[in-house]
């Protein structure tokens, strides 16, 4: 495959999260800003949506409705085209959310999140790059209803919890951990996870502790055929995983700093990832259509 890439918008401050909505647009998040922005599907026409404070993870339902992780605000909040926010959870019974990340729709209609599993202001205060290795991360996934809030905790443990996303046929939940760069799946059936995780892959050239500060896996998707794309933060490259666990490239990203990706309309063959180094957006070609996504 040839890498090819499109930049699609060279002027987001700190972006994140890209989901495409039914007509084609987009909306991603602006973290130095606080905020989810749309932007039309040729990249002129762009607007704030909703300033939330630090808006990190988007997904979307059948209705275009946005659910975003909020870090800042711990809490999973959603938020209409007309921009109207209101707040889902912050949390399950006696566990309140510390650092929301990522979430993704299920087949059962619930919303999957990760929880970093540190205080913001502990993440951000690090003053030694090294230091963020011997920090306590607990890294959690939660699942929640999106029409009452309930929330449960479904597993806890991982290395500061960042991407998730569900593997073709919603067999395994698949969920990354950025401070060992490891990607693990658990056995899902239906509404829960079904037994211990196991160990999928680990997408690092080496070691995340060579990197500095930082660096390790971020965003997710499939593709059709059953490939993982993860993007990796630092090391800046997006890594395609085969469905057998073996990592089978590595697309280097302009900039450096990938942050997540998400693939466009069917038949498009490429995916829009984002990236903090240059601030961009940019569209990267890729050999196969995503695999379809769950909205709720």
């Amino acid at each position: 495959m040839s890498n090819t890439y499109t930049v699609f918008l060279s002027d987001a401050r700190n972006p994140e999260g890209p989901v495409r909505l039914r007509d084609g647009s987009w909306v991603f998040t602006e973290m130095d800003k606080g905020c989810v922005s749309w932007v039309d599907a040729a990249g002129q026409n762009r607007r704030t949506l909703a300033v939330t404070g630090l808006a990190n993870g988007l997904t979307t339902d059948a209705q275009d409705t946005v659910y975003i992780a909020e870090a800042e605000q711990r809490a999973l909040l959603r938020v209409g085209l007309d921009g109207a926010v209101e707040t889902v959870s912050t949390g399950a019974p006696q566990e309140r959310f510390l650092l929301p990340n990522d979430l993704v729709f299920g087949p059962d209609g619930h919303l999957y999140m990760t929880d970093s599993g540190i205080e913001l202001a502990t993440h951000n205060g690090i003053e030694q790059p090294m230091d963020i290795y011997r920090l306590p991360y607990n890294g959690k996934i939660f699942r929640i209803d999106p029409a009452t809030g309930k929330t449960e905790k479904l597993a806890e443990g991982l290395r500061m919890a960042n991407g998730i996303v569900f593997g073709p046929g919603s067999a395994h939940l698949y969920v990354n951990e950025s401070l060992t760069g490891n990607v693990y799946r658990y056995p899902f059936d239906r509404d829960h996870i079904a037994g211990p995780r196991e160990l999928f892959c680990n997408v690092m050239a080496k070691p995340c502790q060579e990197y500095g500060r930082g660096a390790g896996p971020d965003g997710m998707a499939f593709d059709e055929r059953g490939n993982l794309y993860v993007t990796v933060y630092v090391q800046g490259d997006v890594v395609v995983v085969s469905p057998s666990g073996r990592v089978v490239s590595r697309i280097p990203i302009p900039g450096g700093f990938p942050t997540n990706i998400a693939f466009d309309a069917p038949g498009s063959r490429r995916a829009l990832v984002t990236e903090a180094g240059k601030n961009q957006l940019l569209f990267v070609a890729t050999e196969h259509d995503g695999l379809p996504l769950y909205t709720g």
